[in-house]
């Protein structure tokens, strides 16, 4: 029969479920078991039984693997709770979809060879120091902008808009219809809904001229205040001053705020890719379209988009061979995969997969998606880069933060990027 251990919180109820010796080989009268421990989070698309029923396919398939699930707090938490584990000495031996960043470089991770990696469509995405520790399963456009075509039509508004003047009229439309443009969150421990427009503005200006922005700044070329990640910046504070945003979001976590777009409490959610999924399954009283946030000439669509997501695996993994075979396995699970894309909308990153059909908003998001991959639009989400590019570790909470005091109105352009750039300098950079 297979363990599965859930744990909810704080990194000391690990040693409640699993006690000390986690990780060990036990003789069964089938052979050698291998126990190991698995780091998942939860949110409205993945609850406890998707996860266990993935976790089952595997263990169904390798019956000598035996799973300990562990649950983080919250998604937004889950990379912090993962650190916390790893102070008190209680890394797991594979964690899904948790920023290799820090743990890679402290030598916790085991790198993915090149045959492991054979079967996915950007095998080298994400490198760290020339090595691949995260699986790159599952390509996340981060985030797009969901709208209400009912709200939008007694508005007048007969189409998307496609540069930034027009999605400001299109605002100033809805707004003067009593309609509320953006609806945002960032409240509670989802702190990083808040982010969501800065960070696709951040790509539409700065990664689509700079797509080495974070690189640079790794080397002290270039730095949050330079002019295109000011305008960035700017750009989302004059949202807030144009009365765009809902401030009431920062009083909402994730799952409230999909409940206020979905309830149409405002025209326009900025959210990654998965709301498709959540948005077919509901079905809203109106229909939803999508669309990339425009750029200033609308030469072509930019759509911010990571590719990774996959588990990562501890070097120090008693049961090291089995880990990694779990974790391949859970990956590449035809069913496993079907699943999240049913109930997470991934656009999953595997050579000759083909999703299952699904609904009108999902197909949208998946063609906005494939339009940009052919314009050559495609670029980082700011904020979720766990390669080389990536932010220096505590900078992303950092970001999350000084959006809520955007759109709270408290700080302008100039203020926030002046403290990323110390924040930067703080957390060890140039």
């Amino acid at each position: 029969m297979k363990k599965v251990c859930t744990l909810a919180a704080a990194a000391l109820a690990l040693s409640a479920c699993a006690p000390a010796g986690s990780g060990s080989t036990e003789q069964t009268a089938g052979g050698m078991r291998k126990e190991i421990t698995f780091l998942t989070f939860e949110t409205p698309n993945l609850g406890p039984e998707i996860w266990d029923a993935q976790i089952k396919r595997v263990t169904d398939k390798y019956p000598d693997i035996t799973v300990k699930k562990l649950v983080a707090p919250s998604a937004g938490e889950r990379n912090g709770y993962a650190k916390q584990l790893l102070a008190s000495g209680q890394l797991p031996d594979v964690m899904a979809a948790i920023a290799p960043g820090g743990f890679a470089e402290g030598g916790h991770l085991a790198p993915w060879g090149d045959a492991e990696l054979a079967a996915y469509e950007f095998p080298k995405a994400n490198p760290l120091r020339g090595k691949i520790y995260q699986l790159p399963y599952n390509t996340q456009p981060t985030p797009l902008i969901y709208y209400n075509k009912k709200l939008f039509a007694e508005a007048g508004i007969s189409a998307p808009p496609k540069t930034w003047a027009a999605l400001l009229e299109v605002s100033a439309k809805l707004k003067a219809k009593g309609v509320n443009p953006f609806v945002v969150g960032g409240g509670g421990k989802d702190a990083f809904a808040a982010g969501y427009l800065w960070i696709a503005l951040v790509g539409t200006d700065v990664y689509s001229k700079q797509p080495d922005f974070l690189v640079k700044r790794r080397v002290g070329r270039v730095r949050f205040t330079d002019p295109d990640f000011q305008k960035a910046t700017a750009k989302f504070v004059d949202l807030v001053k144009k009365g765009y945003i809902d401030k009431a979001g920062l009083s909402r976590d994730y799952p409230s705020t999909e409940k206020a777009f979905v309830e149409g409490k405002g025209a326009m959610y900025p959210m990654g890719s998965w709301f498709a999924a959540s948005a077919d399954a509901t079905k809203p009283s109106f229909d939803v379209g999508v669309f990339p946030l425009p750029t200033d000439d609308g030469a072509k669509p930019i759509v911010p988009a990571y590719t990774g997501g996959g588990p990562i695996v501890s070097a120090k993994a008693k049961n090291l061979e089995a880990a990694k075979r779990f974790a391949l396995e859970f990956n590449q699970n035809q069913a496993n995969n079907d699943e999240t894309v049913k109930s997470d909308a991934a656009i999953i990153a595997i050579k000759g997969y083909t999703p299952p059909t699904m609904g009108p908003v999902y197909d949208a998001t998946l063609q906005v998606y494939r339009d940009a991959l052919a314009a050559g639009g495609v670029v980082n989400a700011f904020t979720v880069e766990t390669g080389d590019d990536s932010l220096l570790p505590g900078v992303s909470d950092k970001v999350f933060a000084l959006a809520q005091d955007i759109i709270a109105g408290r700080k302008d352009a100039a203020q926030v990027t002046r403290e990323l750039d110390a924040e930067w300098v703080k957390a060890g950079g140039q």
